[in-house]
């Protein structure tokens, strides 16, 4: 499959910016099935300074300096990616959670891919009690890893209601799990922090979903923007698979990622400092198109 992405990010201010330095994650990942093809980014008014790294992550970040005074500020990604994504079935076998949990912690590697790397608590992942209990309902002993973690998804997705007014990025983990509202950054924290919480690997995975689905398929929750889900580790042979509990979704062919991290903090597409005007307005528009 063949997916044409653009991500355009606007900032209006009430008053002129005179200067501004924004980090952008703006380049989808290539890997586990996916593969960047192009990738562009067009950013009014011009930079007088760009520059480029790659993070511990493996995440693409893109520094700019913008010195031009200016009231708007619009950054245009256009991405192309192929995807050939082949996801264990919901009903496959898996290893009891119990192992995948002792074989993370044997692991003697500290690379971005490493389990090891997502089993503690992170910025604005807390390990809570709270989430460790509702978890662990997901996870009785000897349960298969896959299945312990399609059910906790699809309670998620049964039991939180997708509300975009309900919370912003800082609100504490521990409100959202009480009042089990939120958004799609939300949902994927509150199931990172119950697996974490029984010691199982969990990263956050920030992306994009197909904007126009199949025939006779409803449309996707948060299909509009950058989307969340979260990849779990499920062992050695079978490794990271990613679980959507925005939809209660295993993730294959319908979900582009853009980056990886321990939580949103890690991987947010825009951010930075301006001088000048104190109050902003932030639009966000995405098209994700099926090429074939």
């Amino acid at each position: 499959m063949i997916y044409d992405i653009r991500h355009v990010t606007t900032y209006s201010y009430e008053s002129p910016v005179s200067f501004a330095r924004c980090s952008l994650r703006l380049e989808p990942k290539s890997g586990d099935g996916q593969q960047l093809v192009s990738h562009v980014v067009d950013i009014r008014p011009r930079p007088a300074d760009r520059t480029a790294r790659t993070d511990f992550f493996g995440i693409r970040i893109e520094t700019v300096s913008i010195e031009t005074p200016h009231r708007t500020l619009r950054i245009d990604s256009r991405s192309r990616v192929t995807l050939s994504r082949h996801a264990p079935g919901r009903n496959a076998d898996s290893p009891a959670w119990e192992s995948v949990r002792e074989a993370a912690f044997e692991v003697n590697t500290l690379g971005a891919s490493s389990p090891i790397g997502y089993v503690f608590a992170s910025p604005l992942v807390p390990l809570l009690d709270l989430g460790t209990a509702y978890a662990a309902e997901s996870f009785p002993f000897g349960r298969g890893i896959l299945a312990g973690a399609v059910d906790l998804m699809h309670r998620i997705r049964t039991e939180f209601k997708y509300d975009k007014k309900a919370t912003v990025i800082s609100t504490p983990l521990q409100e959202v799990f009480e009042k089990r509202h939120g958004v799609c950054q939300d949902f994927a924290h509150a199931m990172i922090a119950g697996l974490r919480g029984l010691g199982l690997p969990a990263a956050y995975v920030s992306g994009y979903l197909r904007t126009i689905p199949p025939p006779g398929k409803p449309r996707l929750q948060g299909a509009d923007a950058t989307h969340a889900w979260v990849s779990v580790w499920c062992g050695e042979e079978i490794g990271w698979v990613g679980f959507d509990p925005t939809n209660d979704l295993v993730v294959e062919n319908d979900h582009i990622v853009l980056a990886v991290g321990r939580d949103f903090s890690d991987v947010s597409p825009v951010d930075g400092v301006i001088v000048g005007s104190r109050k902003q307005k932030l639009g966000v528009a995405v098209d994700v198109l099926l090429v074939e």
